[in-house]
């Protein structure tokens, strides 16, 4: 009688059990989809609402100006060089698809202690502003990418030799201390440079290149 007893009791803990756990698969696939958690290891949540609303700005540029709608390059200078702040965005699902470290310029100072901008010929400083990411060469730092500058802030960067490249002084992955600094370039790691370079050499628009702080 006791086995009788316990035999629906035993049934209906296993059908529990298979309920709490489809109901946890659920909740965890769900919370998974959630952008802003799916980038929480990368980003904090502060950074990522800033990285949102460029987001949405790039949006609206890019649809106007005939760029690549679907994929944009980001790059937040008011955060720590050892911290990722070159994003890969996708605009189409509204989602970080990839974030990597980037130096900023040292506006040709042995080490540029906080943050200086410039647009002015041979000043070494990074310069704020939209570009538009133009043709590949190989140069003194291997492959590289000519930028333009669209605005009254970095209209200069081709003149300056502003390009994207990339340099082993950069790490793959985030530092605690920071990294090296460049010459006024967006200068990335040479890990990073091939996500990039698959994106712009498959883009059959001008990408967007957008370095604000």
């Amino acid at each position: 009688m006791k086995i009788i007893r316990l035999l629906p009791l035993t049934g209906l803990a296993i059908i529990a059990l298979s309920w709490f756990s489809h109901d946890l698969t659920r909740k965890h696939t769900a919370t998974a989809d959630d952008p802003k958690q799916a980038v929480s290891p990368l980003l904090k949540n502060n950074t990522y609402r800033k990285l949102e609303q460029k987001a949405a700005i790039a949006r609206q540029f890019v649809n106007q100006k005939g760029f690549n709608e679907s994929i944009c390059f980001l790059i937040d200078m008011s955060l720590p060089s050892g911290e990722n702040r070159f994003f890969i965005y996708n605009l189409k699902k509204d989602t970080l698809q990839n974030a990597g470290l980037v130096a900023h310029g040292n506006c040709f100072e042995y080490w540029l202690e906080g943050r200086k901008f410039s647009n002015k010929v041979g000043s070494g400083c990074t310069s704020l502003g939209k570009y538009r990411v133009g043709y590949s060469y190989t140069g003194k730092f291997g492959l590289s990418y000519k930028l333009y500058g669209l605005e009254t802030t970095d209209n200069n960067a081709f003149e300056r030799t502003v390009v994207l490249h990339a340099h082993s002084c950069i790490p793959e992955t985030e530092v605690k201390d920071e990294i090296c600094q460049s010459n006024g370039c967006p200068m990335v790691s040479p890990g990073l440079l091939q996500q990039l370079k698959s994106i712009i050499n498959t883009s059959k628009k001008p990408l967007l290149l957008w370095i604000y702080e």
